[in-house]
C-alpha cells in the first residue's frame, strides 16, 4: 500500500466508504456493512480490522443526550496564560485534562492560548467551574466565555473525501 504525506497508508474508495458508514452507524453489522460497500463479509471484516490496526478507526462510542445527563449548556472559553513558557503550557495541559466538564481543549493562535469547550448543567454550574476550577489552573491570567444560545450543528464525523 502506498504512503501519503503524513506517513499513513493511502486508502481507497471502498475503505473510505467503510469509514463513512461506520461514522454514521458504528453498530452496523458486518453483513450490512459489506452489502453497503459492495464486498462479501470476510474481506469487509479484514478491511475494518486493518483500518483499526492502522489507526484510521480509533474506537467506537455511543451518542448520548447531554440535556438528559445535566450537561445541556455549552460554553466556549478562551484562556490566556500569564507567560507563554513551555513550563506553563505543560502545567496547564496536565491540569486541564483532569476537568471532566471540559469536553475539548485546543492550543490556538491569536490573542489567547487555549480554547476550551465546556458542558455543564446550567449557569450556576458554569460559574462554579470557571471560578473554582478553570481560573485556578496553573498560569491562567485571563478568560473570556461564550455561552452557546443555540446549537445548530455538532458532529464528531470527520469529512472523508474521495481522492482528488
Amino acid at each position: 500500500m502506498k504512503k501519503v504525506a503524513n506517513g499513513a497508508e493511502e486508502i481507497g474508495k471502498i475503505d473510505r466508504n467503510i469509514l463513512r458508514t461506520l461514522q454514521q452507524d458504528g453498530r452496523i453489522s458486518y453483513t450490512d456493512l459489506a452489502r453497503r460497500v459492495g464486498l462479501s463479509v470476510t474481506p469487509c471484516i479484514e478491511r475494518v480490522k486493518r483500518l483499526e490496526r492502522n489507526g484510521y478507526i480509533l474506537g467506537y462510542s455511543a451518542k448520548v443526550c447531554p440535556t438528559k445527563l445535566e450537561a445541556g449548556l455549552v460554553v466556549f472559553v478562551q484562556i490566556r496564560l500569564n507567560h507563554t513558557s513551555q513550563k506553563n503550557f505543560e502545567e496547564f495541559r496536565r491540569s486541564v485534562i483532569d476537568l471532566e466538564n471540559i469536553q475539548s481543549c485546543f492550543l490556538v493562535s491569536g490573542n489567547y492560548d487555549y480554547l476550551l469547550k465546556a458542558r455543564v448543567a446550567d449557569m450556576a454550574a458554569y460559574r462554579e467551574l470557571l471560578g473554582h476550577r478553570i481560573l485556578k489552573l496553573p498560569a491562567v491570567q485571563e478568560s473570556t466565555s461564550y455561552v452557546v444560545m443555540e446549537e445548530l450543528k455538532e458532529t464528531m464525523e470527520v469529512p472523508i473525501n474521495y481522492k482528488r
